[in-house]
């Protein structure tokens, strides 16, 4: 579909926020022409706005700060959609004051995400303003200061298998960029050997590929577990695919050469080698249901021409999974991915409202738990056929089915019978708690919910 169905809601948004703040804002787009899948632009309606919001509350300064500044009263805000192979660019820049990245250092510092001493590129500073609840607002407002907002982007971008870029100039302006894959079910990918198996990795995540003699690379491994690789001015971690997927054997016999595919998520890089590489091709991405939804680093599979399924790895996620694990031993790669699938608990969140959704996943998730979401009854009980949860938070007025069939369809079902539910609802009368007694639901709350409250119903009705 054509992203310039978007841009009355976008140019929208920036008159209502500039209004309010007193801030004359232009948008510019250019380019708008351009097409974008219809689930990945529906899927970044609401990351978009809150880029804009961002760009005229935190990156215009005021006209009188401007007029200082020898700019124009009128701030521009800049959006613009480009291709760049089987990917699409949206960048939102503006002119305003830049982000002090001192200011974020200190923040970050504050907030115990980095040591005082940590000597961090700026690139690296910035990527601070995308974590859980970091804000630099000096007073909280209906626009901004809560904290929420940029994790919330940068999560919704990575679940598209996206990344963002920052880049900022003080005085000068900031420039994010989001790179997504052109289609969420259609994806270009890199085919790969590893041992006997063959697998594909999304080429949106690879930053390059180069090729190395075998005496090299057996050289870099000798030189101890900290073995690294340098590309383009950068350090790349050295490790091979296969040490994920339980072979422990790194470099293969009788090969002269090595191919090394570079991935970069955030402040970490890893440079991975593989067994040989079998060329690129446009792949269907299918996925592989809830029983391997907490396998780390798979992000569905595809089917050939002659029928076999080859396994998606998403190389950025493993790479955001793993962490530091790179510093562990090697020869247990395995019980890294044991401990991810069975780490933490799972909590549903079923209701209609995306706000709700969303505040409340984000709640959850900052606490350790992982969160599935169903907008509707009907949604959540085909989620339910696919994985069972720890625990489910139950809406009541929800289309096509509501709160208390979803609820009756948990208790009259055998293997989910004991599942406890939470049900939250602006509907607190006696007669709606009494009909959730009767169905068999665990805890009943009004809205908006104590989280402190919730939190302590979730643990005592999970441990």
């Amino acid at each position: 579909v054509p992203f310039a169905r978007l841009l009355p809601r976008l140019k929208r948004i920036v008159r209502q926020v500039g209004r309010e703040l007193g801030k004359p804002v232009d948008l510019t787009v250019e380019n708008a022409e351009g097409e974008v899948d219809r689930n990945v632009l529906e899927r970044m309606i609401a990351p978009l706005e809150h880029m804009l919001r961002n760009a005229v509350d935190h990156g215009l300064e005021s006209p009188e700060r401007r007029a200082e500044a020898g700019k124009p009263p009128q701030g521009t805000i800049r959006l613009r959609l480009d291709r760049e192979g089987g990917d699409i660019l949206i960048l939102v820049s503006d002119d305003g004051g830049g982000i002090n990245v001192d200011g974020v250092r200190a923040k970050a510092i504050e907030r115990g995400l980095v040591d005082a001493d940590a000597e961090l590129a700026d690139s690296e500073v910035l990527s601070f303003i995308m974590a859980p609840g970091f804000s630099t607002a000096k007073s909280v407002t209906q626009i901004s200061g809560r904290g929420v907002g940029m994790d919330v982007v940068n999560s919704e971008v990575k679940q598209l298998g996206g990344t963002i870029a920052i880049g900022s100039r003080l005085g000068e302006g900031t420039t994010f960029t989001v790179r997504l894959p052109f289609t969420v079910s259609v994806n270009r990918a890199l085919m790969v050997r590893v041992g006997t198996d063959v697998l594909a990795v999304p080429l949106n995540g690879v930053e390059g590929i180069v090729r190395v003699s075998r005496a090299q690379l057996i050289a870099k491994y000798e030189a101890g577990e900290g073995a690294s690789f340098a590309y383009a001015g950068r350090d790349y971690a050295l490790s091979y695919l296969g040490e994920w997927l339980g072979d422990p054997r790194r470099v293969v016999d009788d090969v002269p050469s090595v191919p090394i595919i570079m991935v970069r998520s955030g402040d970490m890089a890893m440079a991975v080698h593989v067994d040989s590489i079998a060329g690129s091709r446009e792949i269907v991405v299918k996925s592989l249901g809830g029983q391997f939804a907490g396998v780390a680093g798979v992000s569905g599979a595809t089917i050939m021409g002659d029928g076999s399924v080859v396994v998606i790895v998403d190389l950025p996620a493993l790479l955001r999974s793993a962490g530091a694990s790179l510093q562990l031993d090697r020869s247990e790669p395995p019980q890294l991915v044991q401990e991810e699938a069975a780490g933490p608990r799972h909590v549903m969140v079923v209701d209609d409202s995306v706000t709700v959704r969303k505040v409340t996943t984000r709640l959850l998730e900052r606490r350790g738990y992982r969160v599935s979401v169903a907008k509707d009854g009907v949604e959540a009980v085909a989620a339910l056929a696919e994985e069972r949860p720890d625990v489910m938070l139950l809406d009541i007025e929800m289309p096509r089915m509501d709160g208390f069939e979803v609820a009756t369809h948990v208790r009259n079902d055998t293997s989910l019978v004991d599942l406890p539910i939470i049900m939250i609802t602006s509907r607190t009368g006696d007669k709606h708690r009494e009909r959730a007694e009767a169905i068999g639901v665990n805890r009943f709350l009004g809205k908006p919910f104590q989280e402190p409250e919730l939190l302590a119903e979730i643990e005592t009705l999970t441990s």
